[in-house]
């Protein structure tokens, strides 16, 4: 289930990129006095009661202008408006209603989705009744905030939260389906390797880049493997995301992220290695989903001059931040390696989604800390380790207890982790481990130490 969409609409300058901000806890938009100034959407992850949103900030709607600028900003917003869950309309309620505020309350009502009307820049109960004038606009009483001081904002939250649409049971089929999203930057194949996949033109294939602007989900099974085959537009530098519709590809791109399993992150043989395939990898590392590098147009490549030993290795010297993905070669057009692909998505799916019993895990964590010791704290103290437990699965996350957590930094974390790869695999998913102070019954790693408690 992908997270649901926020979009907060509004004419020029009533507080839209403010309340973005205070929505994020950081300044993560411009803001500034001047009408305008957000011309482009601005989405982010958000999270409130333990729900996860995307938030995307819009330009100021000012419908029906001539002005061309101001008319690629009403494109944007209404695209918000088509792809959003719950809208925020934003008005200035000491300004009062204004025509250009009704105008974007009639958009928003034909759009048919949940709303929220947010009165801004309410900076204390005395100026509230300002507030109420906008319930005028049909759409509600309105939500009394000022973004900039942060006041009712978290009220306006949990209303955010009661709208969000309830997450439908999958069906049992697809629920067993393994889901991979096919990433990576435009025209690299990633549609002519769902049809490879497939067997068949199930996807329109072009050499234009862009051609695929939002994501399609391709249902197949392999060799009794379920696979949901999610092809997304391809992805590009923000800077880059220019026109409206590839704006809005990219967030549905970073949904698709969401609610897959394994990402097979595609690149181009030919072209080598880009800085922006780096950022797509980060990206998918960051998410905690499976991982599998896979370099497309093998088959142009000239083996003789650059064999397959120097290319992986040149690979994986830009790729170090992810070298527990496995790196396959394909070509799409023949279909060569495309199967040897979809055996390592059934491995890494397998791998993010394996748990190591206690007992095991407890007797390796011994050994690891026999080889390298935990660093002293500042002062000179030991640092212990009394116990690692696997906390969850995709991706399979571990919590050790010490009695000095400040102690562990993220050298010692990686240290850790790179030894449960060592000891358990974990191919192809990232490793998350945690630092927690002492449990409440201590538990010592290794058997028979005085001192031990075990339980029967």
């Amino acid at each position: 289930m992908s997270s649901p969409i926020v979009a907060i609409i509004g004419r020029p300058n009533v507080g839209k990129s403010a309340l973005f901000n205070r929505i994020l806890g950081r300044q993560a938009a411009i803001v500034d006095g001047t009408p305008g100034v957000t011309r482009d959407r601005h989405y982010a992850d958000a999270e409130w009661c333990g729900r996860t949103f995307t938030i995307v900030d819009t330009g100021g709607l000012v419908p029906d202008s001539d002005e061309p600028m101001e008319s690629a900003i009403e494109r944007q917003a209404r695209m918000a408006v088509d792809e959003a869950d719950v809208i925020l309309l934003v008005v200035d309620a000491r300004a009062g209603v204004t025509p250009l505020d009704q105008r974007a309350a009639e958009v928003v009502r034909r759009a048919g989705k949940r709303v929220l009307v947010v009165a801004n820049k309410v900076d204390s109960g005395a100026q509230e009744s300002h507030g109420y004038e906008l319930a005028s606009l049909g759409l509600g009483d309105p939500a009394m905030i000022s973004a900039l001081k942060g006041r009712g904002t978290g009220d306006l939250l949990d209303l955010v939260v009661e709208r969000f649409p309830a997450s439908p049971e999958q069906p049992t089929e697809e629920a067993q389906a393994i889901r991979v999203a096919i990433l990576g930057r435009p025209n690299v194949g990633k549609s002519s390797l769902i049809n490879a996949i497939v067997g068949e033109e199930k996807v329109i294939v072009t050499d234009r880049p862009g051609t695929t602007r939002d994501s399609i989900d391709t249902h197949v099974e392999r060799d009794g493997v379920r696979f949901i085959l999610i092809d997304t537009a391809g992805l590009r530098r923000q800077s880059r995301v220019q026109d409206d519709i590839e704006f809005y590809s990219v967030t549905r791109t970073i949904r698709s992220l969401e609610r897959c399993d394994v990402a097979v992150v595609l690149m181009d043989a030919v072209d080598g290695v880009s800085a922006q395939d780096m950022r797509i990898v980060a990206r998918v590392e960051a998410a905690g989903k499976g991982l599998i590098l896979t370099l497309n147009k093998w088959d142009l490549v000239d083996t003789v001059r650059t064999p397959a030993e120097q290319y992986t290795d040149a690979v994986r010297a830009m790729m170090r931040f992810a070298d527990f993905a496995p790196l396959v070669f394909i070509s799409a057009r023949t279909r060569r390696g495309v199967a040897q692909l979809l055996k390592q998505v059934v491995r890494v799916d397998e791998e993010r989604t394996r748990r190591v019993s206690t007992g095991e895990l407890n007797k390796a964590v011994e050994r690891m800390v026999a080889s390298s010791p935990p660093p002293s704290t500042p002062s000179g103290k030991f640092v212990k380790i009394f116990y690692c437990t696997q906390a969850s699965v995709a991706p399979p996350t571990f919590v050790f207890f010490t009695n000095h957590p400040e102690a562990l930094g993220e050298t010692y974390k990686r240290f850790l982790t790179n030894q449960l790869r060592e000891r358990f695999g974990f191919t192809g998913t990232t490793i998350r481990v945690l630092v927690r102070g002492r449990p409440d019954r201590e538990v010592r790693v290794g058997a028979g130490r005085r001192g031990d408690r075990r339980t029967g």
